[in-house]
């Protein structure tokens, strides 16, 4: 209902809660089925008192963990790129936003086991459009993940997550444009 000075009254607009939840249900199933997997480290019993190391901030796991996924996608547009060097054109500026989600993330903490790099390791399919539609599909798969993240995150970095899914839904449209 619009009033006379052409505003919205708040009673009428969709709470936070239920932004929330709708964006983060469809995700849940999938959540809870990675969940059912977890057990205690080997060698160690359920309720044994552990090592006197603090546990990590989860704020801060959720952080390294979107700065790590963002570099992964960054590594995949530099491999598409290479790949396809007709596609750079329209892929720059796309790859250009993903870096600056990676920097606004920050560094992402160093593995304990050295692992190859992120570019070393993606497969880039030899057909253009095939080679977009993996970029895409990528995009979407963060996007969703971020989104299911925002429950769990500290406010400011629920912002930052949200305003990057929307980034990463914006791309998977822009990809699929011919």
């Amino acid at each position: 209902m619009i009033t006379g000075r052409g505003t919205v009254p708040l009673r009428n607009m969709p709470r936070r809660r239920a932004v929330r939840t709708a964006l983060v249900l469809p995700a849940l199933p999938a959540a809870a089925g990675l969940l059912g997997g977890c057990s205690d480290p080997p060698g160690r019993r359920s309720g044994a008192p552990g090592p006197s190391t603090p546990s990590p901030d989860p704020g801060e796991i959720l952080r390294e963990r979107a700065a790590h996924d963002s570099g992964a996608l960054l590594a995949r547009y530099d491999a598409t790129i290479a790949a396809h060097p007709r596609l750079a054109t329209r892929l720059r500026p796309l790859r250009a936003e993903v870096a600056r989600h990676v920097a606004a993330f920050g560094p992402a903490a160093p593995r304990r086991s050295p692992s190859p790099s992120p570019s070393a390791s993606v497969s880039v399919p030899s057909a253009e459009s095939a080679a977009l539609a993996a970029l895409a599909t990528e995009e979407r798969t963060l996007a969703g993940e971020r989104a299911a993240a925002l429950l769990d995150a500290p406010p400011e970095l629920a912002r930052l997550l949200a305003s990057v899914a929307a980034c990463g839904a914006g791309h998977v449209l822009l990809l699929k444009e011919k």
